[in-house]
């Protein structure tokens, strides 16, 4: 449905630095579902840094909404010639296109680069706002003569702005753990079934059985060594599967230096050598609503089970010290419920130009969206926590 865009004045940006820095986090904070990946130099580092940008297939057209010389609406939209690097799959849909003599490139895709983590897209300073700054969104992609537009991992704010606006409404699925205020680790398992509480501590007697310990840093304690190191573990990562890494090194130099306080490294060392690390993003430490997200992880030597003690055991650990509310272990994965992370919904939002295409996604995504109700009722019968009397 179309709605009016009232008396904003609406500018498209090429570059995430054509607007302020001071005015897009201001308005960022504005927002029930902040994270730190939506901040400007988040978004600035993704593009300056080579990672997200142009010749990746990352090009930006951010919009925002002004009321005179104030900020109103904004969101990071870019146009993409594939589908790489967004975890929702809309792979078919292209074919589809293709097969009927169809361009579905370049489409717009509001998102955050490479980060599957769920939270406000559209940023705005009411409800208003945020619908007219989608709507903005679908008119520009109208007048480019662009395929389609695809909101990722959107809050509910965005949900309920795109319904308003008639877009189709996708499902997914993944896994985050919340405390429940355990006092440690061991409380966090006598919380669980027998079972996966014998599973999680013959894993972690395997990692020091192997001679393994951990240690952490946070933000600035994070040293350019470590940094160093934990790029090698990452680009290993992504080597051994036969692809180059999405994230250039000089990105993680601008998170060091612009986002330190964001960040949480964890470094697996043996015999005085550090072989592993992981690294977890946190939002708003010692408010006692803080969240931490998995992102990335490598290793350089082989160890059993090191990947589950670097990525779920060690954090959520320093989770229950430092009283960190929930930990969002990222796309994908039923493994993770066997370490007590459990399936949420996550939520996207897609407009097609063409209306027999449209047609087509919406009969589709119905079916998909009855399949991943079963599938989370499917997961539901599989809690590892023990069951109340």
């Amino acid at each position: 449905m179309q709605k009016e865009l009232h008396d904003y004045g609406i500018r498209v940006h090429m570059h995430p630095a054509e607007i302020a820095a001071t005015d897009w986090d201001n308005l960022l904070a504005l927002q029930h579902n902040p994270t730190p990946f939506m901040q400007h130099a988040y978004l600035l580092a993704m593009h300056e840094s080579r990672s997200a940008f142009a010749a990746t297939g990352w090009q930006a057209r951010f919009i925002s909404l002004w009321l005179g010389d104030e900020l109103q609406a904004a969101c990071p939209m870019y146009l993409k010639d594939h589908s790489y690097g967004e975890y929702v799959f809309d792979w078919a849909w292209a074919n589809a296109y293709h097969q009927h003599g169809l361009n579905y490139y370049p489409k717009a895709l509001i998102a955050v680069p490479f980060t599957p983590v769920p939270g406000t897209r559209l940023l705005a300073r009411n409800p208003q706002a945020r619908e007219s700054l989608l709507q903005a969104a679908v008119d520009w992609c109208q007048k480019e003569k662009i395929s389609s537009l695809h909101l990722l991992f959107g809050s509910d704010e965005d949900m309920r702005a795109s319904q308003s606006l008639g877009l189709l409404q996708r499902q997914t699925v993944q896994f985050h753990w919340q405390n429940q205020n355990w006092t440690d680790f061991e409380d966090f398992l006598a919380s669980l079934t027998q079972e996966k509480r014998k599973k999680i501590r013959q894993e972690r007697r395997r990692v020091t059985d192997a001679g393994v310990g951990f240690r952490w840093a946070l933000g600035a304690d994070i040293s350019p060594q470590d940094w160093a190191f934990f790029y090698s573990c990452y680009e290993r990562t992504y080597l051994e599967h036969g692809n180059a890494p999405y994230l250039t090194p000089d990105f993680f130099q601008r998170m060091q230096a612009t986002c330190a306080e964001n960040w949480l490294l964890f470094i697996a060392e043996r015999e005085g050598q550090a072989i592993a690390s992981s690294l977890i993003g946190i939002q708003g430490l010692g408010s006692g609503q803080a969240v931490a997200y998995g992102r990335y992880w490598g290793a350089l030597e082989r160890v059993d089970c090191l990947h589950f003690e670097a990525c779920y055991y060690q954090p959520l650990q320093w989770c229950i010290e430092h009283q960190v509310q929930r930990f969002e272990g990222g796309a994908q994965g039923e493994h993770k419920m066997a370490r007590a992370l459990m399936p949420v919904s996550t939520h996207s939002a897609h407009w097609l130009a063409d209306s027999r295409f449209a047609n087509a996604v919406e009969n589709f995504l119905e079916r998909e969206g009855a399949g991943v109700d079963n599938y989370l009722a499917h997961l539901e019968e599989r809690n590892p926590f023990k069951r109340e009397l």
